[in-house]
């Protein structure tokens, strides 16, 4: 039979001109084979499935891009991270007991939602030959989108525990800081899909991030000194602070999420 694959005939020496047989030929893009410049190759045999040729075929399917949709559940993760960052700022935002209570147990739904697409995109990464990307910055990625959400539960749950009378000024900032961060970081993986062609808009929500911890770390340093000076009542002072503490933190992550994004400019674009 003859092969037909790409303008190039193969004669295959047991059956000659018996008949000729079509090799469908499929280019599946990925990005992690930049030594065959981003292709591997699936090969189906319209007939013949005894020929020899077919164990070829088999072999190279392994090595082919597995249908796992790695950006889709990243893309996923970074929708929980926008919807915490809300949340979190409407809880710096509202002043009824009741209400927060409610905002709190909200945002641990989100984490709980954050850490089962993070063990579904683990589980993926350990059953996938090939990935988009190498398998450790996907995971690297993944793991500081979950410690984002994560960060903000633990600011929620500071504020269920110690309750305390009113908010200073700088969490409200803050808070906003940190949604806004969740909207570039949201933004910034929607254009991992064209990093190859474009890297220009993930670039730029890397800047804005990065922009936006800078402020939030300013913010945090004038909140402390300021608390200092302006709360008169010990205990409230101290509830206060480990909230504006751990706010920061909750921002700094989103900085380490914008880190790992950046990475992926520096091996892919």
């Amino acid at each position: 039979m003859v092969l037909i694959t790409n303008q190039l005939a193969i004669r295959h020496p047991k059956t000659h001109d018996n008949f000729r047989q079509k090799l469908i030929f499929q280019k599946h893009k990925n990005e992690s084979l930049k030594g065959s410049k981003g292709f591997g190759r699936k090969f189906i045999f319209a007939e013949n499935n005894n020929d020899p040729l077919m164990k070829f075929n088999n072999i190279l399917n392994v090595f082919a891009p597995q249908d796992i949709k790695f950006i889709p559940m990243l893309e996923e993760t970074s929708a929980v991270l926008v919807q915490a960052s809300s949340l979190l700022r409407d809880l710096f935002a509202n002043n009824d007991p009741e209400e927060s209570r409610n905002i709190c147990k909200l945002i641990k739904t989100e984490e709980v939602k954050g850490d089962k697409i993070n063990g579904k995109i683990s589980k993926s990464l350990n059953d996938t030959f090939i990935t988009p990307f190498d398998r450790e910055d996907i995971h690297e990625l993944a793991d500081n989108l979950d410690d984002a959400i994560d960060a903000i539960n633990h600011s929620a749950q500071k504020v269920l525990l110690y309750s305390p009378k009113t908010f200073h000024s700088s969490t409200k900032r803050i808070s906003e800081i940190i949604y806004e961060c969740s909207i570039e970081v949201q933004k910034a993986i929607l254009s991992l899909t064209t990093l190859k062609k474009n890297s220009g808009p993930l670039i730029q929500h890397c800047k804005e991030i990065k922009k936006l911890e800078e402020e939030a770390d300013t913010v945090y340093e004038t909140g402390i000194m300021n608390l200092f000076k302006e709360e008169q009542s010990i205990p409230e002072l101290i509830k206060l602070k480990e909230i504006i503490q751990e706010l920061e933190k909750s921002a700094n992550k989103m900085n380490s999420v914008g880190k790992s994004l950046k990475t992926l400019v520096v091996k892919y674009a």
